[in-house]
């Protein structure tokens, strides 16, 4: 399938050419590069900012595996279908959790060093959602900076990596048989290659991370705005269980005005034995769950958003002062030093924590081999769905699947090399000038489409909030579409694009979690509280109508 739309943009002034390039830094994007370098082929890392500035260097927790002694894979797999609230898909969690452990080996072999104890064996600690200690970690809290610095190094020092950082992904280019034939991009700064070029290439891997930035407050970078996604949309490609967006219960409260990225204090503070309280003190997790505090994360959010309503208060709190000084700084380096530069002592207060967006489980829908429905074009990481995540991401195995399935990706290219599938891509310039260009929105419409989905689509959800949500963006399209027919239209540039992509995420977004009339996982409607297995024990999944507008369907049972 050719693409119907593309984003405005200025006609590329210069191409590349590779064997498969990569759209992304993390953990996916360049365990892809280095494996599919194993195999003979010339890989190609672009990536929006600096190598290691994407949203592996910020996960604090750890990496999820059968590592210790008495746990098995079987175990991890329960403890991911539990918190995935029945839509996961079974066997891409059993690939997850079987092929997990020798993954996490072969990380370390590259070069990233975990936290051990004076026996050498890795120390492992307990997330939520998680009935052993299973979660793997490196600087105490910095696990994700770790394996950031292990694979950058390693890309780097690899000679025939090559490498374009600060560049915006456009659009997929495809052959005359609509199989993925590169890409356009647009680097930002001087440079040997500068403004909107080409990549040609044989296979396109899309590692782009999460889309965070659709709402005020999250967790994630700057950088993660959809832009993965929105380019699989363009492209024809199917999307799937968007609406499951994970908001992490104990984000660091900055004020009723913060936003942008926010302050993660981990689930590991807590797996550590940190406790929730109200301001009285009250431990509000009690009775909730039988784990308490460590309950899969939706649980928890809903638990602190509730009591906040019922308070009428911003926030909660973590209490961590029986920790002492000595843990907090060897355990949770990282968080304490951001806890203080906020003027917060953990040692001596409780920290402030309300829920913010934090996690995508939904993304382009992929097979067990990383292949998305657009032959040639793969993804991994967090802008895929694997079916490994269900309703609700459980903690820490983020990195994990990353991981996991960026091999799979790259044993999948190196076979198809291998067997002569792989040959050099035409770009079928024809189709490419009939894609329909998308108008862009000012810069400004970041802001407003931020806006509309924290107060429409967060953490509680009804038909009333959505239906105002919807509105509002379809105005922020429609004033752009004026705009275009007025002769005025917004400079395609970086931050307009941006504002495209986020507009168009939050409108599929938006789309799926109005039809879904239900509770699950993460999905929280206050209309529809309960689970309903009979209709919704399914995946919707949401594709671009020649119109531009996102329809999302049912898949059938």
């Amino acid at each position: 399938m050719s693409a119907t739309h593309r984003l405005t943009a200025p006609t590329p002034g210069w191409t590349a050419t590779t064997d498969v390039v990569v759209v992304g830094s993390g953990v996916a994007g360049l365990t892809v590069a280095l494996n599919v370098r194993k195999a003979g082929l010339r890989a190609m890392v672009v990536t929006k900012a600096m190598l290691d500035e994407g949203s592996t260097r910020w996960a604090q927790g750890g990496i999820a595996a059968a590592l210790g002694e008495g746990d098995t894979p079987e175990q991890h797999l329960d403890d991911t279908l539990v918190a995935g609230a029945g839509v996961c898909d079974e066997e891409a969690v059993r690939t997850l959790v079987t092929e997990g452990p020798d993954a996490v080996r072969r990380l370390i072999a590259t070069g990233a060093l975990f936290d051990r104890g004076e026996d050498g064996e890795i120390l492992l600690t307990r997330e939520g959602g998680h009935h052993r200690r299973r979660i793997a970690h490196a600087g105490g809290d910095a696990t994700g900076a770790e394996i950031s610095r292990a694979l950058v190094s390693a890309v780097r020092t690899d000679p025939d990596i090559e490498l374009i950082e600060h560049a915006l992904v456009l659009d997929l280019l495809t052959d005359a048989a609509g199989h993925a034939a590169g890409l356009t991009l647009h680097v930002m700064g001087e440079g040997q290659r500068d403004g909107v070029g080409a990549v040609r290439a044989r296979a396109v891997v899309l590692a782009t991370g999460g889309m965070g930035q659709v709402f005020s407050a999250t967790t994630n970078p700057a950088v993660s705005t959809g832009d993965g996604v929105a380019l699989a949309l363009r492209a024809g490609a199917a999307v799937t269980d968007l609406e499951f967006v994970q908001f992490h219960p104990t984000v660091l409260w900055l004020g009723p005005d913060a936003e942008g990225q926010q302050p993660l204090v981990s689930e590991a503070v807590r797996g550590e034995g940190a406790h929730l309280v109200d301001a009285d003190g009250v431990r509000f997790m009690l009775g909730q769950h039988e784990l308490a505090e460590l309950a899969p994360r939706d649980i928890v959010a809903k638990a602190i958003t509730r009591r906040m309503q019922e308070q009428g208060a911003e926030h909660m709190f973590l209490d961590g002062r029986h920790f002492g000084a000595e843990m907090w700084e060897h355990r949770f380096p990282t968080i304490l030093a951001s806890c203080r530069a906020h003027g917060i002592d953990p040692v001596t207060a409780p920290i402030p924590v309300a829920p913010a967006a934090h996690y995508a489980s939904g993304g382009i829908r992929t097979d067990a081999r990383g292949r998305t429905s657009v032959p040639g074009l793969y993804a991994c990481g967090e802008v895929a769905c694997t079916g490994v995540h269900g309703a609700n991401r459980l903690a820490s195995n983020s990195l994990l699947e990353g991981l996991v399935f960026a091999e799979r990706i790259a044993a999948d290219l190196a076979g198809r090399h291998a067997a002569g599938d792989l040959p050099e891509r035409t770009v079928d310039v024809a189709a490419a000038r009939a894609a329909l260009p998308v108008p862009l929105p000012p810069s400004e419409a970041r802001a407003e489409v931020q806006r509309l989905m924290s107060r429409g689509a967060g953490v509680l959800r009804s038909a009333a909030s959505m239906a105002d949500a919807a509105a509002g963006l379809a105005l922020l399209a429609e004033q752009a579409r004026h705009h275009v027919a007025e002769e005025k239209p917004a400079d395609p540039r970086v931050e307009t694009w941006e504002a495209a992509n986020l507009l168009l995420v939050a409108t599929a977004l938006v789309a799926a979690a109005a039809q879904r009339e239900e509770t699950r996982g993460c999905h929280w409607r206050e209309d529809f509280p309960e689970r309903d297995d009979a209709h919704w024990r399914r995946h919707l999944i949401t594709t671009l109508a020649a119109s531009g507008d996102p329809v999302s369907t049912p898949e059938e049972q």
